[in-house]
């Protein structure tokens, strides 16, 4: 097939998927069905997330958006109404506005009243996302705070991917000396206190802060509705990790579902280097890690992890 002819055939593809999108919200319109049990998976940003939530996104059960929603939620309640002081939403920021928004516009694009969503800053809305849809189910994901900190380290350095959301910022970021001039992943209450702090210290801020918020708001959350994932689980067996955590939110998992997991570690989904349990002491932030840890023991602790 000719170059063109690609061209065409996506541009054919596009517009389609438009108006199918379209047809759903009109349909979605007439009965203004609420969106049902919904799964939102949790977790600090670079705790393994995104390999929970690709692997739930092969469940032909739910729908995906096979992407992030960062926008999507941040624009029901933009940073600059709140001061930029943090992403965290309580159960009084709920209304049947945003409950409506949210299900239409799901369902307009997967075509499914269930699905799966992934948003980092999500773990600062439990309360929030629990009002609006008091039946979803919560997959937390959790990894050990020197890994977990190693690679929010790494991701400060790629500004471009996590930071994005952040150019209108009204603060002037200098983290480490300068070094980054971008704040990245997520906004926590009392962020400004970090503009000028050595990178590891803002890594260990945000780890406490997401880890701290959510389990905080499992608290709200009946037993049934949550489930909790250790990222060195999966690395260890993925097929019997994910199996928990598909049977808790009441999917099948299915035979093609354990071929998926069997495999899904060969190609990792956007991981810095290879998938390896602890590589952060043999790695160039071991200092600046060790230094920081006692920060983090509380909640770490908390969380599951013995010091």
């Amino acid at each position: 097939m000719s170059e063109f002819w690609r061209k065409v055939e996506k541009t054919l593809a596009y517009h389609g998927r438009r108006m199918l999108n379209a047809a759903r919200g009109v349909a979605w319109g007439v009965r203004r069905p609420v969106a049902q049990r919904p799964i939102f998976i949790l977790g600090c940003s670079r705790a393994g997330t995104t390999l929970v939530y690709k692997t739930f996104s092969e469940s032909l059960e739910i729908g995906s958006l096979q992407r992030e929603t960062h926008d999507f939620w941040v624009d029901l309640h933009p940073l600059p109404e709140k001061n930029w002081d943090t992403h965290a939403l309580d159960a009084q920021d709920a209304s049947p506005r945003d409950r409506d928004a949210v299900s239409r516009y799901f369902y307009s694009n997967t075509g499914k009243h269930r699905f799966v969503d992934k948003n980092n800053q999500n773990g600062l809305c439990v309360p929030y996302l629990y009002a609006l849809f008091p039946d979803a189910h919560f997959v937390y994901v959790k990894r050990s705070p020197g890994d977990n900190i190693n690679s929010l380290i790494e991701g400060w350095g790629k500004a471009d991917e996590f930071a994005t959301w952040s150019n209108n910022l009204p603060e002037t970021v200098a983290v480490d000396n300068g070094r980054y001039a971008r704040w990245c992943f997520f906004l926590a209450e009392g962020w400004r206190n970090y503009l000028r702090a050595p990178v590891e210290e803002v890594c260990a801020f945000q780890y406490r802060a997401i880890n701290q918020a959510i389990i905080e708001g499992r608290k709200l959350v009946p037993p049934a509705q949550w489930n909790e994932i250790f990222y060195e689980d999966l690395v260890k067996d993925p097929v019997a990790g994910f199996r928990r955590s598909f049977e808790s939110c009441g999917l099948t998992f299915t035979p093609a579902l354990e071929r998926h997991c069997a495999e899904v570690l060969d190609t990792p989904y956007n991981a810095f280097s290879e998938i390896r349990l602890d590589k952060w002491r043999d790695g160039r932030n071991h200092e600046r890690i060790e230094r920081i840890m006692p920060s983090v023991t509380d909640v770490a602790r908390a969380m599951g992890y013995d010091f």
